[in-house]
């Protein structure tokens, strides 16, 4: 018998008074997730906190140790409310330090945009024991402190970071995707997607329903490892659902 697969999981922490206030919505769960899965990797986990010291020291020491990776999005700025480093410090238990790396990037960033000012120095202030992460967008570079990754939380700089470290974490098989679609209401399938997925050992099936042109209708997402057994688990959904009276709609709706 041959030994299960290794799966290698992550998870995020959102850091915001304005993601919690609604201020501000969140885009990086999803661009994190997409990312992950292309490392082989699945974003399992998602706790949104506020900028509350307790709390992210907390919720960091919780997710650290439960899971191969751990990302922090957000509180990394230059404003006094920015405390995201100072907390993980204090959850490792280390010393904030200025890393002359990052000093040595923001000051050549500012040197035209009014000089490097101690607001602007705290972005150069990481845990002790900590590598940089390549931001390609502006001067701040995230932080990387074990299997701890504390990036920007604008969306766009985020993407950035991911970018440098594509292919730089260890991981699985990359998580492979389908999606079909049909107009019929979830419940009136539900024993039917639970059978095929249970004959589809390393597949799952996600039901996404929704209310269009007044019919309810549903995009099912087959998801696996394993490219010949993602096929053959929408081949037979898609069977199933057909011999149902259900016409299907490669792609989705």
């Amino acid at each position: 018998m041959l030994a299960p697969e290794r799966i290698w999981t992550a998870a995020l922490i959102v850091i915001g008074d304005e993601i919690l206030s609604g201020r501000t919505q969140d885009r990086n769960v999803a661009q994190l997730a997409s990312w992950l899965n292309v490392q082989g990797i699945r974003l399992v986990e998602v706790r949104v906190v506020g900028d509350d010291s307790d709390a992210i020291v907390e919720a960091v020491n919780a997710l650290r140790v439960r899971h191969d990776y751990l990302f922090t999005t957000g509180g990394i700025g230059p404003t006094h409310d920015d405390i995201t480093v100072d907390a993980i410090a204090r959850a490792l238990a280390v010393d904030v330090e200025i890393d002359p790396q990052a000093r040595a990037m923001l000051s050549g960033y500012y040197e035209a945009r009014g000089g490097l000012t101690e607001a602007r120095l705290r972005m150069a202030r990481v845990p002790a024991g900590a590598s940089l992460i390549e931001n390609r967008m502006s001067g701040a570079p995230g932080i990387r402190h074990g299997n701890i990754f504390i990036m920007a939380g604008v969306p766009h700089i985020t993407a950035g970071m991911l970018d440098s470290l594509t292919g730089t974490l260890e991981g699985g098989h990359p998580v492979l995707s389908a999606q079909v679609g049909c107009w019929v209401a979830e419940s009136e399938i539900a024993d039917l997607l639970a059978a095929v997925e249970r004959a589809h050992e390393g597949c799952q099936i996600g039901s996404y329903p929704f209310f269009r042109e007044g019919k309810t209708g549903a995009n099912f997402v087959v998801r696996s490892t394993d490219l010949q057994a993602m096929e053959g688990c929408v081949a037979d959904l898609s069977a199933a659902l057909e011999n149902g009276g259900w016409p299907v709609f490669p792609g989705g709706i």
